[in-house]
């Protein structure tokens, strides 16, 4: 039987993921969930929307249809083209071991598929990639910190 703790941990995965269903069986019991779709459009055309964005002014609103969001810190990200996000919650690793050099560094040329980090979650390995050419110009993540859905975890100025 599941603690209600690893069901909230579920709920929040599956909230935050692309994944609009989710059914789980252990032991004859069923967790079945499904997301509002409506929900789901407006999150991704928010995040298109803050992709598009390079610079915020202190106190500017921003909005896409059903969001809006008022900023309150003044970001510069003029040296980069590119954010790379987190995909889900949970551990980020910048390298694939302990004792392995990490995957990129400030100044490490990327190409779409190549692996800057992986996030650990539920004991599931994920690896993100860079899905732009460029070079890393920032990063934004503690090795070993936790991450949340959305984060910022490289700036890449694109080539």
């Amino acid at each position: 039987m599941l603690k209600i703790q690893e069901i909230n941990e579920i709920i929040k995965s599956i909230d935050r993921s692309s994944i609009s269903e989710f059914t789980f069986q252990i032991n004859g019991t069923t967790i079945a969930m499904k997301k509002n779709s409506d929900t789901a459009d407006i999150e991704q055309q928010y995040q298109t929307a803050a992709h598009e964005q390079t610079s915020v002014k202190e106190g500017q609103e921003e909005s896409v249809p059903g969001v809006s969001v008022k900023t309150e810190k003044v970001e510069n990200i003029a040296d980069s083209d590119y954010e790379i996000l987190s995909p889900i919650v949970g551990t980020l690793y910048t390298s694939p071991s302990p004792d392995s050099d990490a995957y990129v560094s400030e100044g490490s040329e990327v190409k779409k598929d190549t692996v800057v980090c992986i996030i650990e979650a539920m004991k599931l390995f994920n690896e993100v990639e860079a899905e732009v050419t460029g070079e890393i110009t920032e990063i934004l993540a503690e090795d070993g910190g936790m991450v949340e859905y959305g984060q910022p975890l490289f700036r890449v100025k694109v080539k």
